[in-house]
């Protein structure tokens, strides 16, 4: 598939064959491990998160495309896109799965014996647990994962490279909403109006993207008028020092890119269905369809995983809040870091990175708001309280001030050289690891405080 100018070489596409034999290995081992076979509850609970993965994933997969098309009908650049319909696309698992642990947290709540306000909290903190525990995982793991898969298979850029703008533009919104749920959460109590503050929040990170868009596309239009004027043969660096003496903002590697595109001409876009044995040419009606019937399969996805969550929990007998931030969330994250990884692949580091941040901003922005006001709402508009549960309200504030931490690290190692290498990958999977413990500590009821010895 041709993505804003630039084509995918076979030899970078992962072969639809070997997916197809992991799927029908996870098949198996499910089948092997279920009540049927050898009855291994924890092993066939975890053979189901690889289905519901690869099941997300291949929804995902043509999602992401058809959204690409229409971003290159819009005409949105890299970073933009990647922050927006990318990060839409790829988040998708984790808004159903935070809808999905409200709605069966409070249909399986006794009202006349406990009352909605004492046990709706649990769905909520599931969704906090997940949303958070994916922010981390796209944070940390995403940018490392893309590093050391370059660093292997591009070999003539083994690096990724980090446009200035995404770590400014995009890194200081997501801070900020990061900061502003912290400050949230911490009041112990979380109200309808905090989401729709989020949601505003988001509104203004998107107005933001329609201003630099719109930026984007007179940059593209001077660029084509310019080459059309005075010739291909124009050095890039006089190209980028007329137009910006003009007062027009672009870089050398827009101008080249747009050289790319106008040698390739344009080509028919499709999307890859079904392990890529299928291929849909894309045009209005096509990219519709794909979109809805690619929501319907993903949300079933999310309802399945909500609920083998749920059944780890018990089996593993330890609260469903640390299960979420690992399980939940790594599960969800699957089309996230499947699409950053494709985007460096064609060469797109900017959608790469900004996919991360991006997907970031809608789990808080949206993937929260939206399950926060409907629990409000089942619950008579009134108030979530999170701190009813001393630990797990612990448990929740502890992981935001880590993703908090982490983040800040991660920015920081972006904005050195604002490079990614196969090191920086490394280093950055350690620092995952840091989070991991913190989750297996979290569900042995080892917290902060106890460490601490505060309790």
């Amino acid at each position: 598939m041709n993505s804003g100018g630039v084509t995918v070489p076979p030899e970078e596409k992962v072969p639809g064959i070997r997916a197809i034999l992991i799927t029908v290995l996870a098949l198996v081992l499910l089948g092997l491990f279920s009540p049927i076979g050898l009855n291994i509850p924890l092993a066939s609970l975890m053979m189901q998160v690889v289905v519901i993965s690869i099941v997300i994933w291949q929804a995902c997969d043509p999602f992401a495309e058809a959204a690409q098309w229409v971003g290159d009908r819009l005409r949105l650049p890299g970073s933009v896109r990647g922050a927006t319909l990318d990060a839409v696309a790829s988040s998708m698992p984790e808004l159903f799965t935070g809808l999905f642990f409200v709605l069966l947290a409070i249909s399986g709540t006794d009202v006349a014996a406990e009352g909605f306000e004492e046990t709706g909290p649990e769905g909520f903190r599931s969704t906090l647990a997940t949303c958070v525990g994916s922010a981390i995982f796209n944070m940390i793991l995403i940018p490392a994962l893309c590093a050391i898969t370059i660093s292997i298979f591009r070999k003539k850029r083994p690096a990724i490279n980090v446009d200035r703008e995404v770590i400014v533009r995009d890194g200081f919104w997501f801070l900020a909403c990061e900061a502003v749920l912290i400050a949230f959460l911490l009041q112990g109590q979380v109200h309808w109006w905090m989401g729709a503050v989020l949601l505003v929040m988001y509104c203004a990170y998107v107005f933001k993207l329609y201003v630099d868009a719109r930026s984007y596309r007179i940059a593209i239009k001077a660029i084509h008028a310019h080459l059309g004027h005075i010739g291909e043969e124009t050095p890039t660096e006089t190209i980028v020092e007329t137009l910006q003496a003009a007062g027009i903002r672009t870089t050398t590697r827009l101008v080249d890119e747009i050289r790319h595109s106008e040698q390739d001409g344009d080509k028919p876009q499709s999307a890859e269905a079904f392990y890529g044995l299928f291929e849909i040419r894309l045009n209005g009606l096509s990219a519709t369809l794909i979109l809805l019937i690619a929501t319907i399969i993903a949300a079933t996805a999310c309802y399945w995983l909500v609920e083998v969550t749920t059944h780890t929990a018990e089996v593993l007998d330890v609260p469903i809040f640390f299960v979420a931030v690992i399980l939940a969330a790594a599960a969800s994250s699957v089309p996230d870091t499947l699409l950053s990884i494709g985007a460096a692949m064609r060469g797109d580091d900017s959608g790469a990175v900004s996919n991360a941040f991006g997907s970031n901003i809608f789990d808080i922005c949206v993937c929260l708001a939206i399950p926060l006001i409907l629990n409000t709402a089942l619950i008579g508009w009134q108030p979530v309280d999170l701190a009813s549960d001393k630990a797990a309200f612990e448990g929740i504030v502890v992981l935001q001030i880590l993703l908090a931490a982490m983040s800040v690290i991660t920015l920081g190692i972006l904005w050195h050289k604002r490079q990614l290498t196969r090191l920086k990958g490394i280093m950055l999977c350690a620092l995952y690891g840091v989070f991991i413990a913190y989750a297996v500590l979290g569900s042995m009821n080892i917290t902060a405080s106890g460490l601490l010895g505060l309790e």
